[in-house]
């Protein structure tokens, strides 16, 4: 086999797809897979899903570029369904979760320069979060192992153990523009901040006059029963990056901010090329159309808590394998006992996908139109998985 031509940035497996049909994805010499990862909860309505087929068909045969010199349509279009479906007043489009997170810094900081603060730069992160791979967001992020290599961290955050409010408010000082956080930590081990940790730093925010900036990147566009994962603690951020689930595997991502918080960006101070071109913009209606719909919502959370409980009764047949099941609607984590890699190799060897996370976790995360059937095949493959590596530790005992 010839040298990729390849970054080595990707410890890749050797499972190459030719076409994906809903929740299964079909290799090149034909094998089937439940996909349980969903491109790292990016293909949010499965593979090959038929609106948002003809939905880029459709506007690939009229207009692919135009670039943010033009008023683009569709993009008027989703921006203001977006504002209708949130607390939000301004969008800003851009191609990646990363690219999202960069504006919701800048529109940060910009609010405070704007106010003749100008020194008030710094956002509170915490410990086990993961914001993209770009110089700031791996700073924000603040895991020596994504930050080394690549010169002086940048300056800006200030980190503190994960729901700590008390640490939360002992950072606080008169650099402090805001508080980044995600309402559930993906990369970090599917980590659920509990409601009343989110609240409290809403409450925080507006006692001290500082801004709630939200990474909905993984947790949003229905992911866990609801639009955002935030409106289960009942408040609203003052911004928040979303990417992911909201392009169904077409890359774009969003920055939402009140009026308030966006008054800053004005002509100049933030662009992007390709940032909301129509192919994205049509997909990402595409995509509303069916998440926004009636009960749609409401099937994920029903989904979501049957897959909870059908994996907790696996987790309590296999003490050995799994310590717990986290997570909620259909952002799901289970920890494991062995190394993740091993029960995660198992899984693959039984047709199933899911993909590691923080803390030895594996994320179970299929695509939102999953059906309670094809739940029932998942976590049959899972016990398979479970009862294979609990098969080789006997006969490892044994030896």
């Amino acid at each position: 086999m010839s040298t990729s031509p390849l970054y080595k940035t990707y410890a890749r497996s050797e499972l190459s797809f030719e076409r994906g049909e809903g929740v299964w994805l079909v290799t090149v010499d034909g094998r089937r897979f439940l996909d349980c990862a969903s491109g790292v909860a990016v293909n949010s309505l499965g593979h090959s899903h038929p609106h948002l087929v003809e939905a880029l068909k459709a506007q690939a045969e009229k207009l692919w570029h135009v670039s943010n010199i033009y008023t683009i349509p569709e993009q008027e279009k989703l921006g203001r369904r977006l504002i209708e479906a949130t607390f939000a007043d301004r969008v800003f489009f851009t191609n990646s979760g990363a690219e999202a997170l960069e504006a919701a810094i800048k529109t940060a900081r910009r609010y405070f320069h704007d106010k003749g603060e100008g020194e008030r730069y710094r956002l509170i992160t915490f410990e086990g979060a993961f914001h993209g791979r770009t110089l700031a967001t791996i700073a924000a992020g603040g895991q020596e192992k994504y930050l080394e290599g690549f010169g002086p961290k940048m300056p800006g955050f200030d980190q503190v153990p994960f729901g700590d409010l008390d640490a939360v408010k002992a950072a606080i000082g008169p650099e402090t523009a805001g508080i980044l956080v995600e309402p559930v930590q993906g990369e970090g081990g599917i980590r659920p901040l509990p409601t009343e940790t989110l609240r409290a730093l809403r409450e925080i925010c507006d006692r001290n006059g500082l801004l709630l900036v939200l990474d909905e990147v993984q947790s949003g566009v229905g992911r866990t029963g609801r639009f955002f994962a935030h409106e289960w603690a009942g408040i609203t951020p003052d911004i928040m990056a979303i990417a992911k689930g909201i392009g169904g595997g077409f890359p774009f991502g969003a920055c939402l901010a009140t009026e308030e918080a966006a008054a800053g960006m004005v002509p100049g101070t933030h662009g992007s090329t390709y940032g909301g071109n129509p192919l994205a913009m049509a997909v990402g209606n595409a995509v509303l159309d069916v998440v926004l719909s009636e009960g749609f919502l409401e099937s994920v959370q029903r989904k979501g808590l049957l897959l909870k409980q059908r994996l907790a009764a696996v987790v309590d047949q296999h003490p050995r394998v799994f310590e717990e099941i986290r997570g909620t609607g259909l952002m799901l984590g289970l920890r494991c006992r062995v190394p993740s890699a091993e029960v995660l190799a198992e899984m693959r060897a039984n047709g199933l996908l899911s993909v590691a996370a923080g803390e030895n976790v594996l994320r179970i995360m299929p695509p939102l139109i999953i059906s309670e059937e094809e739940i029932g095949e998942a976590v049959a493959r899972v016990e398979k998985a479970a009862a294979a590596v609990e098969a080789k530790l006997d006969k490892g005992a044994a030896e």
